[in-house]
């Protein structure tokens, strides 16, 4: 049976039994464990039972060879002078990152062939865990660094994850605080033509605020699946929160639609979170035409007001509430995250939203308790080939071209 197979043949709850069994007959493999990313995108995590001799701890995103593949997107293989080599595999979906798949091998079978095919594993692994989640908690809990409070697993269950890869676009976002809830709201959406987008700044902490996000989001969602444009989707998202709240409750969000052949984008830009662009060295605030936040008056008329991006571009969206004493208005949070941004052009996509809300705690002005980073990366249509082979290390640091590239 191929590990796709058995994968989907296996109980929700034992995916890794069935991995194992597959892994040491195809493979010979001795051991196999998964480490999964809690959700403050700090610690990988193993699941229960560990197979490894001696057991596994919980260990930091920036450690250790399994931290290097998590962080690098990047298979690598340590070992091979002695009896076993240990290969780190990426676990991601679609440019999601989920944690890393660590494989005790006998070192004869340690070859980049080897390496390849256990790096697709990886990936086939990655997509049973997300319907799997569906069925048991096993995984959900492996990723809990600590306890989620109420607000937390409201907030975890209403967005749609951390990251979305297309070719023409790399899209990560993080947020914090990562155990409870800011109220923050993100989602997309991507078709053969266009990719939708949504961000919105958090209406408070507590309960209140993550049940207006949650009636925000899934009208936003409602009108974006009933075929609407952004006007529409802001329309009828500003009609069911006034209808539930009468003006005492609404929300500053932001919706764009991109198209991805083009790069032209529509943007209703309803009392927003901040949006900067780097274009070549110049890093500046998009001025957009603000409009009435979601919900604040009774049949509020929205406009789209239209942009282009350029490949190579990246955005970075920063939503938090301004009103907190710690932000100090637009204009005083406007230069950290200037400088924040600024600090963390040369990280990958997939790194910058943590590193951007990590500058902003470090900086002297500090950042809102609440804050939500998103980072686009624009590359615009993409010529079809084969994608490059990218290269994985030994234990001596020594490259060597080999297994197929994981997403993210």
């Amino acid at each position: 049976m191929t590990v796709e197979r058995a994968l989907r043949a296996a109980p929700a709850h034992r995916l890794l039994d069935s991995l194992r069994i597959n892994l040491a007959q195809q493979f010979a493999a001795f051991s196999a464990d998964l480490l999964l990313v809690d959700h403050a995108l700090t610690e990988l995590r193993p699941v229960e039972p560990v197979q490894a001799p001696g057991g596994s701890k919980p260990m930091t995103v920036e450690s250790g060879p399994a931290g290097h593949a998590f962080s690098t997107q990047q298979p690598y293989l340590f070992g091979g002078d002695g009896p076993t080599a240990t290969a780190f595999l990426p676990v991601t979906v679609r440019g999601d990152r989920c944690g890393v798949l660590v494989v005790d091998l006998p070192a004869e079978r340690a070859t980049p062939e080897t390496t390849e095919d256990l790096a697709a594993i990886a990936e086939m692994l990655g997509h049973a865990l997300r319907v799997a989640e569906r069925h048991t908690d096993v995984y959900r809990r492996a990723r809990r660094a600590r306890a989620l409070d109420v607000t937390g697993e409201m907030q975890w269950d209403l967005l749609p994850g951390r990251a979305c890869v297309g070719e023409e676009f790399d899209l990560h976002a993080y947020w914090e605080p990562a155990y409870s809830s800011g109220g923050h709201v993100l989602d997309w959406s991507v078709t053969g033509e266009e990719l939708t987008l949504v961000v919105a700044n958090g209406t408070g902490p507590g309960t209140q605020a993550v049940l207006v996000s949650n009636l925000a989001l899934n009208a936003i969602r409602n009108a974006r699946r009933a075929g609407l444009d952004v006007v529409g989707q802001a329309s009828l998202t500003d009609q069911a929160l006034y209808g539930q709240y009468g003006g005492e409750r609404c929300l500053s969000a932001l919706l764009m639609t991109f198209a991805r052949a083009t790069g032209e984008v529509q943007v209703v830009d309803a009392g927003s979170p901040t949006v900067w662009r780097l274009r070549g060295a110049v890093t500046e605030r998009l001025e957009l035409e603000r409009q009435l936040p979601l919900g604040m008056f009774e049949d509020t008329v929205y406009a789209a007001q239209r942009l282009c991006v350029r490949p190579g571009d990246r955005l970075v969206f920063v939503a938090c509430d301004r009103a907190e004493p710690a932000g100090g208005g637009d204009g005083a949070l406007d230069r950290p995250v200037v400088r924040a941004i600024e600090s963390t052009r040369h990280l990958s996509c997939a790194e910058t939203p943590r590193s951007v809300v990590r500058a902003l705690r470090e900086s002297g002005r500090g950042a809102p308790d609440d804050i939500l980073v998103l980072c686009l990366d624009w590359y615009g249509p993409q010529p079809h080939q084969a994608p490059p082979r990218p290269h994985f290390s030994d234990v001596n640091g020594l490259e060597r071209a080999g297994m197929g590239k994981c997403a993210g």
